[in-house]
């Protein structure tokens, strides 16, 4: 087993190389080159360490132990470990019926773990993206080969390991198995990918959220009938001076010493999202709801569920002229309705005595504020 350098072709690729891992073998009288892993055009390794590299690879994937001891930088040794778990990877992709012969006996005080990763998580939100066809909408919007790693990378780390892009970026590198599963090597991969790679997905959201919320409806067949809309906030440490929506207001977890954003979201009844927004700190709750209503394409009978802070005049009267029934949640104690216009969902003997004035039944009503 050996590093091999190839010439590229074409006029274009004059003096450009790729790099390939590859071993030789006897067939029919001949000796012939197998590839087994293709390395690319940015593999960096010195020369000099070519020959202790494939040796250390060879050695993990027939798990032997040499009698001269490979030593190699932490660096160098990780890279050693991801190249011969790609290969045997790509090895039982092939072989998925072993023959009979292939079977042997162990002794389990013999084996040694190495590079352990994770799995599980990330195949079964690989198995969504595929299913919602999220890959695909990457490349039809321009990602290439090491955006859509790195894209995929956050999406995925968002699910099984929510943080920060630093920490997303150790925890591809060290826990996470994903890269072997996608055949992409983040053990390579920059820091500042990650972040490039987020703000590529923000700049294309609009277009994203309308492809997800399509294909959820395709794939569950649900109908839009109500659409729950609410606000909250997040908090800066620092200044934020870069982000000019990063202003003073009324912090929901109690942090007014610090600068904030407001963020919406709009779901459907079914609990998906179908579009979110980004306010300045200081945003009234009230002057939000049109914005992120319009161009939502909603059926004119389609419930809107919201906060009694978000139910001001203007907004009822808004959601009216556009054909919007409303459902909302109000904290007064007095609940002015007509009782002909109430429809009773359950009764108590609580809810009787409490309510006795108010025709002995909880109302429910549509386009009224209670």
């Amino acid at each position: 087993m050996y590093i091999r350098q190839t010439s590229t072709s074409g006029s274009k690729s004059k003096g450009q190389y790729t790099y390939r891992l590859v071993e030789t073998e006897r067939v029919n009288g001949k000796v012939k080159q197998r590839t087994l892993l293709n390395l690319g055009r940015h593999f960096d390794v010195p020369k000099s360490e070519w020959k202790t590299l494939s040796g250390r690879i060879s050695q993990i994937i027939n798990s032997q132990n040499s009698l001269i001891d490979i030593e190699l930088s932490t660096k160098l040794e990780s890279r050693a470990q991801n190249y011969a778990a790609r290969i045997i990877a790509s090895r039982c992709s092939k072989d998925t019926v072993l023959p009979t012969s292939s079977f042997h006996s162990i002794d389990p005080d013999s084996m040694e773990l190495v590079r352990p990763r994770r799995v599980g998580v990330e195949h079964l939100a690989l198995h969504a993206i595929s299913q919602l066809g999220l890959d695909k909408k990457l490349k039809e919007l321009g990602f290439n080969q090491h955006q859509l790693g790195a894209s995929l990378g956050n999406i995925v780390a968002r699910m099984a390991f929510p943080a920060s892009e630093r920490a997303t970026h150790h925890w591809l590198q060290h826990r996470s198995g994903l890269g072997e599963l996608i055949n992409y090597q983040y053990e390579e991969m920059p820091l500042e990918q990650l972040y490039r790679a987020s703000d590529k997905l923000w700049k294309h959201k609009a277009a994203l959220e309308k492809h997800l919320y399509q294909q959820e409806r395709d794939l569950f067949g649900f109908e839009e009938t109500i659409t729950l809309y609410d606000l909250t906030n997040t908090f800066f440490e620092g200044t934020a001076s870069s982000n000019p929506k990063a202003t003073f207001g009324h912090s929901k977890e109690k942090r007014s010493d610090c600068p904030i954003v407001t963020l919406g979201l709009v779901l459907d009844g079914s609990g998906f999202p179908r579009k979110s927004k980004i306010f300045a700190g200081n945003v009234s709750e009230g002057d939000t709801l049109e914005t992120m209503l319009c161009g939502l394409d909603a059926s004119k009978d389609a419930m809107v569920i919201m906060d009694a802070g978000i139910a001001t005049e203007d907004n009822v009267q808004w959601l009216g002229n556009h054909g919007y029934r409303y459902l909302v949640v109000s904290r007064k104690r007095n609940r002015d309705f007509d009782p002909d216009e109430a429809v009773s969902v359950k009764q108590t003997p609580r809810s009787l005595s409490e309510n006795s004035h108010l025709n002995q039944a909880e109302p429910v009503r549509q386009n009224n504020i209670f």
